[in-house]
């Protein structure tokens, strides 16, 4: 894998916790690494075993995606350190957690992580990526937004507003809200796209692929081993689109794009609602407020 990465030497680059990290092929490829994680002793440990393999150490930035207040702490925390950054990997997530949980800011916790946590970090980091588009040869800076094939299914239905704090319609929905917030990633990066594309940032939403991960960590055991066995691929292959997304040349002018495995361009079908683009990111905005 690391030898279709190009040599990264002078970038700098942010990833987002996942158990599929691509911070090793980073490394090898002489990036600036940044893992921003919630837990400190996980994210040491990865780093360094890492540096075993790599002889490289990446750099712990501490992000709880459930808090907006420490999202906002996470991302003052980079800026003091770096003036640009070339790539954001924004790759956390959790699905299917018990229907009661909510992040610290009162949100659906698939919903508050996935989607509205990952679009907090990125706006608050868009002068930096601003900045390396201005100064990379290619005239470019990437944000390369995970969502899943559980999009899939909800891009015919939208996104329900009404579901998103600890409402009647949010328990009513369920199973439903991990695709809900998945879709909500493909949706913010195309309005990313639309809105920033002419000032160099290449934004890009995809699917992984089927990984074996802790993500269904919340499903019974007996299911995760069925599943295991029939469907999902070893961890190491959820790297290989994002690392196409946010590395290759081949990617560069990928604007808006829909990615899936291995390393193609797919189509996601289209909303009912022709705004939901700009509804999403009104909303966003809104709840951003007071956590600047």
């Amino acid at each position: 894998m690391a030898k279709d990465v190009p040599d990264l030497s002078n970038k700098v680059m942010v990833v987002t916790e996942a158990i599929w990290n691509p911070s090793q092929e980073l490394l090898k490829n002489n990036a600036k690494v940044y893992m921003a994680a919630r837990s400190r002793t996980r994210a040491e440990e990865a780093i360094n075993e890492l540096e075993v393999k790599t002889g490289k150490r990446a750099i712990f930035l501490e992000l709880d995606l459930a808090s907006l207040d420490s999202i906002t702490r996470a991302a003052r925390d980079f800026q003091r350190q770096e003036s640009v950054l070339d790539v954001l990997f924004n790759s956390g997530g959790v699905m299917n957690p018990p229907i009661d949980d909510l992040t610290t800011d009162g949100y659906d916790m698939q919903f508050g992580v996935n989607c509205l946590g990952h679009a907090h970090f990125t706006l608050l980091l868009l002068p930096q990526l601003i900045a390396a588009a201005k100064l990379s040869s290619d005239g470019k800076a990437r944000v390369v937004n995970v969502s899943s094939n559980g999009a899939y299914g909800a891009g015919g239905v939208g996104i329900y507003f009404d579901a998103m704090t600890d409402t009647p319609q949010r328990k009513a929905k369920g199973v439903g809200l991990y695709g809900i917030s998945k879709y909500g990633n493909v949706v913010f990066s195309d309005e990313l796209a639309k809105r920033y594309g002419d000032q160099g940032i290449v934004s890009t939403a995809l699917h992984p692929g089927s990984i074996e991960t802790n993500l269904a960590r919340y499903w019974p055991r007996w299911v995760m081993r069925i599943v295991k066995f029939l469907l999902l691929y070893p961890v190491e292959y959820g790297a290989l689109t994002p690392l196409w997304a946010g590395t290759s040349p081949e990617t560069k002018d990928f604007n808006g794009k829909w990615l899936i495995p291995w390393a193609r361009v797919g189509k996601i079908g289209p909303s009912k609602d022709p705004k939901i683009g700009e509804k999403l990111w009104d909303w966003i905005e809104e709840q951003r407020k007071g956590h600047y």
